[in-house]
């Protein structure tokens, strides 16, 4: 069940939307309007993953595989940029962090 106060309160704190706004958005074709949308959620939302999939599968791949990270906030972007393209994508995790260790081994001098 899609919390569309909960997105409005957390993504659109600084303009006036509404439910039916954020739904003509992913039901239409405007693509620059979906992107706005989708950096919104992406930066902003504490359930971002849950959020984009209000995208289609289609929409979501498209608007993942050509967002450009801003130069303000660069390293929260990229972590949930990331994030989505693991999540939604299967592409490869870039984030350090959240990476398993590759053997026993290194787990074990990581962990020790």
């Amino acid at each position: 069940m899609v919390n569309y106060d909960r997105i409005i309160r957390e993504c659109f704190w600084d303009r006036d939307t509404s439910k039916e706004e954020i739904q003509k958005i992913i039901a239409g074709d405007d693509l620059r309007k979906k992107k706005q949308l989708f950096e919104k959620i992406l930066l902003n939302s504490s359930h971002y993953l849950l959020d984009l999939q209000l995208f289609s599968r289609e929409d979501l791949r498209l608007l993942i595989e050509e967002y450009r990270l801003p130069e303000f906030n660069y390293d929260h972007a990229f972590r949930r940029k990331n994030t989505a393209e693991v999540f939604f994508l299967d592409k490869e995790l870039k984030i350090e962090e959240l990476k398993w260790p590759d053997s026993v081994e290194e787990f074990s001098q990581e962990y020790a």
